[in-house]
């Protein structure tokens, strides 16, 4: 775990691959809870019986917007950003998918710190984000990641 308490530190880092967040594993409980909370019932990931018969993975497999949506959870095992007064997800610049990440794969972030910016007060982090599938080649999807800071000091 890094911890980063300033801008000055924060800026040292760039360029740095900082690491991996431990494994997570994304269960058929997490999908279908997803699915109520965004209205995204589709068959491939909530239908486990026609998911298994007829698609191209023969199981369910976890929404994109799923796994891009563990970031903040996943990014503050890689990294733990103190004495803030206000943190934002401010958006991801050229996210793209990869590979499905089938049901009860096991998934960690990755993180490259791309660039440290001062806006007057306002830290504009850019970290790329890969997420890796267990026992897979390519990651699930890479994407830059834009994290607003507001330092106490």
């Amino acid at each position: 775990m890094i911890i980063i308490n300033n801008f000055n530190e924060y800026k040292s880092l760039e360029g740095q691959m900082l690491g991996d967040s431990a494994w997570h594993t994304i269960s058929q409980d997490q999908i279908n809870r997803f699915a109520d909370a965004t209205l995204d019932h589709q068959w491939i990931h909530t239908d486990q019986e026609k998911a298994e018969r007829e698609g191209p993975f023969h199981s369910t497999i976890a929404h994109g917007y799923l796994t891009v949506s563990l970031i903040p959870y996943l990014w503050k095992q890689i990294a733990d950003v103190r004495n803030v007064k206000m943190e934002i997800n401010y958006g991801i610049e050229n996210l793209k998918f990869g590979e499905a990440v089938p049901v009860n794969s096991d998934v960690k972030l990755q993180a490259t710190v791309k660039s440290v910016t001062d806006l007057r007060g306002t830290v504009k982090a850019v970290v790329e984000a890969r997420l890796l599938i267990k026992d897979h080649v390519k990651p699930a999807y890479t994407g830059d990641v834009i994290f607003l800071y507001h330092f106490k000091d």
